[in-house]
């Protein structure tokens, strides 16, 4: 594995911890800012939403400059939006900065993706997206931790000035490590690669994707209260679970990506049943603390198990237009990112408690497998008309052989009559 991919994977975390530490944050920003819980935490929704718009905009936008520049800017930009979001004297300024941020990280990951594809061989493809997506298991283990311990400490904006200097840090690693990658020879163009929005295959993945994601945050955003409310534990207990999901999320995030590439269907099918089987725990054991903790740990590794599978299928399916697949699945995941809380949230404003949360994510990953039985039957389909095109070709191949032999041999017995006449 080159070292510039485990580069992507260290802004990675960056990228990871910005995007999930505001959880740890929202009172020391609320008061700050003089604004509710509700209205700070809109500062998580535009982040998300932020993704979902700017990793096909920025692809797209710089679908023909140079990879590498591409990469620096971006992380610059983003390391830049960290140090406005420290300084922003008004909830406004920081909504604006988290932003430009989040336009930023996607198309941080969207061209980042794309490049450590290229650095690799097909069958690398998902260790690759591992290690990136390994970069966001520790920012859930030690990034987010870290910034909820330097908010309550040191306030909440000392958490984005070491975000930023992480991303300085990751600018230093992208300058010096990433290659220069040249251009195809043949410049890309945005007809050609918008047009694997016209593949079936391509919109089951990101339904896929974006029903796993979904489902597994449609419970995990609600955690905390789920911990404290239900299974009695201590308010202080919830940064160490939320440590433990990261672990197990480091740990799954491994041993998919080892096997990803040889399995892709069935580590999908597998990670996407246990993170089923693990929600549905979470619904009937709520009230036990070690079943939870212990459900915890389950649950990030399942998903992160199942994260390498996914990126790597899209890439797969899309690979004519592969920085728009990149963009495609990062947005995907921001779609479930988004989506999955929203209904999580939904329930519980319903009165259904919040153990609702962890049933609705079920659901979704359920709908997750019929899609993705869905999507093997389009591969083997696809498979089989290959097939068929193959011994078709083989066939009339054989068949033109033959006449050209025929013709041959019938050439030779008028050349051998035309003797016996002499």
């Amino acid at each position: 594995m080159p070292i510039a991919v485990y580069t992507l994977g260290t802004a990675v975390f960056a990228l990871g911890t910005s995007e999930f530490m505001l959880s740890g944050l929202l009172p020391e920003i609320a008061r700050d800012m003089d604004v509710t819980i509700p209205q700070a935490g809109l500062l998580i929704s535009a982040f998300a939403i932020g993704m979902v718009v700017g990793a096909p905009l920025l692809a797209v936008a710089t679908l023909r400059l140079p990879r590498r520049t591409t990469l620096i800017t971006l992380i610059s930009v983003f390391g830049l939006g960290q140090v406005a979001g420290a300084l922003a004297p008004t909830y406004e300024i920081l909504f604006a900065s988290r932003v430009v941020s989040a336009l930023a990280c996607a198309g941080f990951w969207a061209v980042g993706a794309a490049v450590a594809i290229a650095m690799v061989d097909l069958g690398q493809r998902a260790r690759a997206m591992a290690v990136m997506i390994g970069g966001l298991s520790v920012a859930n283990v030690l990034g987010v931790p870290a910034g909820a311990f330097l908010g309550e400490h040191l306030g909440w904006r000392s958490a984005f000035w070491a975000v930023g200097l992480s991303s300085a840090i990751a600018l230093v690693g992208v300058v010096t490590l990433i290659p220069r990658i040249p251009l195809p020879e043949q410049k890309p163009r945005l007809r050609r690669e918008l047009a694997i929005y016209k593949d079936r295959a391509v919109w089951l993945q990101i339904a896929l994707i974006a029903l796993a994601a979904g489902g597994v945050f449609c419970a995990f955003s609600y955690l905390a209260p789920l911990l404290t409310d239900v299974a009695g534990l201590d308010s202080a207990w919830v940064p160490w679970v939320l440590g433990l999901f990261g672990m197990g999320a480091l740990v799954g995030t491994t041993v998919g990506g080892r096997i990803a590439d040889a399995h892709l269907f069935g580590v999908m099918f597998s990670g996407i049943a246990a993170s089923t089987v693990f929600l549905v725990g979470f619904a009937l054991l709520a009230g036990s603390a070690v079943a939870v903790v212990v459900l915890a740990f389950l649950l990030g590794f399942s998903a992160f198990y199942t994260a390498p599978a996914l990126n790597a299928r899209m890439f797969n399916v899309a690979g004519a237009a592969p920085t728009l697949a990149g963009a495609t699945t990062t947005a995907a995941f921001n779609l479930g990112n988004t989506g999955g809380p929203w209904l999580g949230g939904a329930v519980i404003d319903a009165d259904f408690g919040f153990r609702s949360p962890a049933w609705a994510g079920a659901a979704m990953t359920v709908t997750a497998l019929g899609v993705a039985y869905a999507a093997l039957r389009v591969q083997r389909t696809r498979g089989a008309g290959e097939v068929s095109r193959r011994v078709a070709g083989n066939v009339a191949a054989s068949a033109e052989t033959g006449n050209v032999a025929a013709s041959s041999e019938k050439s030779a017995q008028d050349t051998a009559a035309d003797r016996a006449r002499s």
